[in-house]
């Protein structure tokens, strides 16, 4: 009998919402014009993606006329930066963010602020940074592998006294499916989102530029998006991210509520079942308020990550060991690294990552497979 497939890898990627695929549709088929024409196709099209503006502005906690489309969470990132850079001054970041923010900040010779062991920025080295010179500071709202989340307010009240003019960015990409970033990044002047890590399509995103932020744009061409960011705008991928992000708007809080129950019997369960497991980024044990709900991340100890995922696929269960940004291959982890855990332990990581589509019987399945085996690989020498 084939294994029944359970995917633990919402933090890459999230299965799009039906309500999502009904509402991309007509975009494909009826309302097709360029929503940068004048006709009645293209006016319908426009009217539609406007909509989103405002379901996004509810949920970003900015004004429509602030949301400006991309085409994911990498574009929207890079722009904050590099648009953000284009103004001069130096850029900053913090040493656990996405490869998107981490590697333009490094080509712009920014400067990288680090974390303690539990993933937090160091606020001390972040005042440290921080100068007059200092145009932009990056830190990401929640860890898309540890799940941490950081506290921007306290960030932001360092920026004011150490560097005033610089605009603060968060990639919130992995926040916005669980967290009310509208409350939580109120003092950002620039926020990423991205549609497939909520239920929506892949290769659509935003990022939000509030009024009075100056990021001069990246792309150029027709002048869409107030000149911010040219191009035809993806009208189905836009409409299907603005229909699940309504929806999640509508059910984030009972969801959070029941995933996070299933995360906790999950990552308690493996921690009672195997010897030398250790949950990344917890003040204590059971401790897991400041992670978003869907994050359970573990390092076991003598076991080789690439090993377990193809045990772990073989018995049908779809994971990853780091972040899902680089073709697939799995690289040692750069978070891990930040956070101090030791090369031999961090290349045991598992990060099983759950969603708005998770169940019981997905834990429960999880629980079966992966204790045995990490305990066949131990025995294998892995």
């Amino acid at each position: 009998m084939e294994s029944q497939l359970v995917y633990l890898d919402n933090a890459a990627s999230t299965p799009v919402r039906a309500s999502a695929v009904e509402a991309m549709l007509p975009m494909l088929t009826e309302s097709y014009g360029n929503p940068s024409g004048a006709h009645i196709m293209a006016r319908s099209a426009r009217r539609a993606i406007d909509d989103v503006r405002d379901v996004l502005a509810e949920g970003l906690g900015c004004g429509p006329g602030d949301v400006v489309f991309c085409s994911g969470g990498t574009e929207a990132d890079n722009l904050a930066v590099f648009g953000s850079a284009a103004n001069g001054g130096t850029v900053v970041c913090s040493a656990v963010e996405h490869p998107a923010v981490r590697e333009p900040v490094m080509q712009l010779g920014g400067r990288i602020v680090g974390v303690d062991r539990q993933g937090f920025l160091d606020l001390d080295q972040l005042r440290a940074a921080l100068d007059p010179s200092v145009s932009l500071v990056s830190v990401m709202l929640a860890n898309n592998e540890s799940g941490v989340i950081q506290p921007l307010h306290e960030i932001a009240e360092i920026m004011a006294e150490e560097a005033p003019n610089a605009l603060l960015h968060t990639d919130a990409v992995q926040a916005f499916a669980w967290i009310d970033v509208a409350t939580h990044a109120a003092p950002a002047h620039l926020i990423s989102i991205a549609g497939h890590k909520f239920g929506g399509p892949k290769g659509v995103g935003a990022l939000a530029v509030r009024s009075g932020s100056s990021v001069p744009a990246q792309l150029v061409g027709g002048g869409q998006e107030r000149g911010v960011r040219s191009g035809t705008h993806n009208s189905p991928g836009i409409v299907g991210m603005g229909q699940a992000a309504k929806d999640l708007l509508a059910s984030r809080e009972e969801t959070n509520a029941r995933v996070g129950e299933l995360r906790d019997r999950l990552a308690n369960g493996l921690l009672e079942a195997i010897p030398g497991a250790h949950e990344t980024a917890v003040l204590s044990p059971g401790s897991r308020a400041h992670k978003v709900p869907g994050s359970c991340h573990l390092c076991f100890e003598n076991i080789e990550s690439e090993a377990l995922l193809f045990l772990l696929e073989r018995d049908g269960i779809l994971a990853s060991a780091a972040s899902s940004c680089a073709s697939g291959a799995q690289h040692p982890s750069h978070v891990l690294e930040a956070m101090g855990y030791s090369p031999e332990l961090a290349a045991g990581s598992l990060r099983l990552s759950l969603g708005y589509a998770s169940t019981a019987a997905d834990v429960d399945h999880a629980l079966a497979v992966i204790p045995p085996a990490v305990a066949r690989l131990r025995e294998m020498g892995s």
